[in-house]
């Protein structure tokens, strides 16, 4: 195994405590700040900061299955971890997919095991949903990993024929 290979997960592990750290001190920020006022609005019309404890899922999906998706957030997030070391056919998008998704587990699973439910406070207007970072890295993480799944990934069948798209994803990871 070579030396990036065996670097560059961690620096992805690295990358998703910093986004986990990021997003519990903007959880904390949000308990001090907004709790005691509920919602601030950022830009009229458009986005407000919003307090909500969310005992479900990401967006409320589900509330009340705490243990549930407490069970699920190890699962997934060891099954990461593992992929991260085993699986070879990385690209930058498969590794920054990977360190968002786990940071956004990681952080709204803090949460779960400390309070029995998620700080959300992301609110734009025109979305139903109250949201947070956690949230947020682990949607934006999913759709970099299936643009990785579905368009780059060397392998054949229905891939195939996104295969010259992958040398642009992959370049033995210059410029990571």
């Amino acid at each position: 195994m070579k030396v990036r290979e065996q670097v560059l997960p961690l620096i992805v592990l690295l990358l998703a405590a910093v986004a986990v750290a990021a997003d519990q001190a903007l959880k904390m920020t949000a308990v001090a700040y907004l709790e005691p006022v509920g919602d601030i609005s950022v830009i009229p019309g458009f986005f407000h900061l919003t307090y909500v404890r969310n005992p479900g899922a990401a967006f409320g999906i589900l509330a009340d299955q705490r243990w549930i998706f407490m069970i699920l957030s190890v699962v997934l997030c060891a099954a990461i971890v593992v992929l991260l070391f085993r699986y070879r056919g990385h690209t930058r998008l498969s590794y920054w997919g990977s360190a968002l998704v786990l940071a956004g587990g990681v952080g709204n699973m803090i949460d779960r095991f400390r309070n029995g439910y998620v700080v959300d406070y992301l609110h734009v207007l025109f979305f139903p949903f109250i949201f947070n970072f956690a949230d947020a890295c682990v949607t934006v993480g999913t759709v970099l990993l299936l643009i990785h799944i579905l368009l780059l990934e060397k392998r054949g069948g229905k891939h195939g024929k996104y295969r010259k798209y992958a040398k642009y994803a992959n370049r033995n990871y210059r410029n990571w």
